[in-house]
C-alpha cells in the first residue's frame, strides 16, 4: 500500500502538472490566479509531501472472485446491441445476468431512465489514451514487433524466415499479408467461381 501510494501521488502529480503547461486547464474565480505557472507549482507543492491514501485490502471472496469479475468485461463492449430490449417513455429497458442466480432465473430484464442509463454506460467508456486490459502484454497490438524483437534478443533467438527458399532462387515475399498482426497469410484452398445459374429460355409453341 505504501508502495502503490508514493507511485501514485508521482504519476498524478506529474500529469496533472503536464494538463497545465499544455494550457488545458481552466480556472475560474477565487482559483483564477492558479492559471499562472508559478503560483500553481506553489499550490501543489504542498500535495507532494503529504499522505495519498491507496484503498488495498485482500478481496472477501479471493483473488479469484475478482478475477472473474474482471473478466467479464476484458473482452466486451459495456453492453452489446442484443441485449437492449425496448427504448420509450419508461427509459431502456435491458437484459443482465444475475450471476449469483442458477438456471433460467439469472437471466432478468431492467429498465433504468434515460439519463441514469447513459450515466451507468459512460462510467464503462475510458478516456483517451487509456486500453482495455486485453490490449497489454507481450502480443500486444501496438507494441508487439517491438516486444517480439526484443524477447527474441533477450533470449538469442533468430526469427525464422516467412518463407523457405527454393533451389532457383531467394524467397519471394509473400503475396498475402495480414494487415492486423503483418504476418503472411497462408492459401489453404482456392474456390472457383460456379457458373450463373440462368433461367432456361422460353420455349415458343407450335403454330
Amino acid at each position: 500500500m505504501r508502495v502503490l501510494s508514493r507511485l501514485f501521488r508521482r504519476r498524478f502529480l506529474e500529469e496533472l502538472a503536464a494538463v497545465h503547461r499544455r494550457g488545458q486547464l481552466r480556472f475560474f474565480g477565487e482559483y483564477a490566479a492558479l492559471t499562472d505557472p508559478a503560483v500553481f507549482a506553489q499550490w501543489l507543492a504542498p500535495l507532494r509531501a503529504c499522505e495519498w491514501v491507496v484503498y488495498a485490502k485482500r478481496p472477501f471472496a479471493g483473488p479469484e472472485a475478482v478475477l472473474a469479475y474482471l473478466s467479464r468485461y476484458t473482452h466486451r463492449v459495456a453492453i452489446s446491441n442484443q441485449r437492449l430490449v425496448a427504448l420509450d417513455e419508461r427509459g431502456v429497458t435491458f437484459r443482465w445476468k444475475d450471476y449469483r442466480a442458477k438456471g433460467r432465473t439469472r437471466y432478468k430484464t431492467m429498465t433504468l431512465g434515460a439519463h441514469e442509463f447513459m450515466r451507468r454506460f459512460l462510467l464503462h467508456v475510458l478516456p483517451g489514451g487509456f486500453h482495455r486490459i486485453r490490449h497489454y502484454g507481450l502480443l500486444a497490438n501496438p507494441v508487439r514487433r517491438q516486444n517480439l524483437a526484443k524477447v527474441r534478443g533477450l533470449l538469442h533467438v533468430v526469427p525464422a524466415a516467412s518463407t523457405q527458399p527454393d533451389d532457383t532462387g531467394p524467397a519471394m515475399r509473400p503475396a498475402f499479408i495480414c494487415r492486423h498482426c503483418g504476418a503472411p497469410m497462408i492459401v489453404i484452398e482456392v474456390l472457383q467461381r460456379s457458373a450463373p445459374i440462368r433461367a432456361p429460355p422460353a420455349q415458343r409453341a407450335a403454330a
